[in-house]
């Protein structure tokens, strides 16, 4: 329950980092009340979305000034509306991928990075549709453009990204190999439609990967774990194949000699960043909008793994990395 200061102002809650380290640093506190600024929606938080850069953050792998309030995306009402806003009211509900301080019972959005929630998508399913749904939809729509007939290889197939680009790169008309380390993971990735499933903790995957295609490779591998499957999907790849790194869950991938990939076939490599495809605000509507439309028509189920309260942050983190979980998981104030 919120406390009040003498003067009678309820002190909202966030979640902060005073000092980088493990999930014990996460710190659940009263906050001063926010008002909002040019250009800003005030916004009570109803469910916010743990990721996977919030524990970066939270480490100090990516430096950010201390104190620092924890989360970047969630879902919510708008309470307040900052001089200069229009299209934007109070009372209308919204979601958002990119508005530090999300950890919290209420956050300052950026009326830009809001995105307007259509009836037949509930808060929590916005909240966990952003950040997530936004990167499958930028990954399979356009770092490389899924064509019907190609084959791709998914990476952690039964992870929050992972059953969203299963369903999407279905949706396109590919062919999807999918790996996973669990029996139970593997149920979630074929859920999602996905047309082989590897267990790469019992099998080498890259051989596998091979057997699957008659020796011919993938047109495409999304790779959100990095360092322990980077070598192997290099090793997937069809001739001209596009090698998609688009997050590093087991480590940082070291540097790679542009050589590995003439030797792999004149494969292309990249490494995306979801600022660079909703660098406008019209490219953020287009994917968000899309996203929704598809969620409201059940063409696209996005499943929250978990949820916890916002006290429970820390458990949220342990739970992430130790990888005791699958799809989305949320912190509910």
């Amino acid at each position: 329950m919120n406390k009040k200061t003498r003067m009678g102002t309820v002190m909202p809650k966030a979640v902060l980092v005073r000092s980088t380290g493990g999930p014990e640093v996460l710190e659940l506190t009263d906050v001063e009340p926010k008002e909002p600024g040019p250009g800003q929606l005030l916004v009570a938080v109803a469910a916010a979305g743990v990721n996977y850069i919030d524990t970066y953050h939270r480490s100090g792998l990516y430096p950010l000034e201390l104190p620092l309030a924890l989360g970047l995306e969630g879902a919510g009402t708008v309470t307040a509306v900052g001089p200069d806003v229009t299209g934007f009211a109070v009372g209308d509900r919204v979601a958002w991928h990119e508005s530090p301080g999300s950890y919290a019972e209420q956050v300052l959005v950026a009326a830009e990075q809001a995105v307007p929630v259509p009836e037949g998508v509930d808060d929590e399913t916005a909240a966990a549709t952003m950040l997530q749904g936004l990167t499958a939809h930028y990954l399979v729509t356009s770092t490389y453009p899924i064509h019907a007939g190609d084959t791709v290889l998914v990476h952690a197939a039964a992870g929050g990204v992972g059953q969203l680009l299963v369903q999407l790169a279905k949706s396109r008309g590919a062919r999807v190999i999918a790996t996973v380390s669990t029996a139970a993971k593997e149920e979630l990735a074929r859920a999602a439609g996905a047309d082989e499933v590897i267990r790469y903790s019992e099998v080498d995957f890259a051989p596998e990967v091979r057997r699957l295609t008659d020796g011919v490779g993938v047109n495409a591998v999304y790779d959100g774990v990095g360092k322990d499957t980077f070598d192997g999907g290099l090793a997937s790849l069809k001739p001209r194949g596009f090698m998609v790194l688009y997050g590093g869950a087991s480590g940082p991938v070291p540097p790679v000699d542009p050589q590995r990939l003439n030797a792999a076939g004149s494969v292309y490599l990249t490494r995306p960043r979801l600022g660079a495809y909703v660098a406008t605000r019209e490219e953020l509507e287009w994917r968000a909008g899309e996203l929704f439309a598809a969620v409201a028509d059940g063409s696209l189920k996005v499943a929250v793994g978990a949820r916890y309260p916002l006290a429970e942050a820390r458990k949220a983190h342990e739970d992430l990395e130790a990888r005791r979980t699958t799809a989305k998981l949320l912190l509910i104030p």
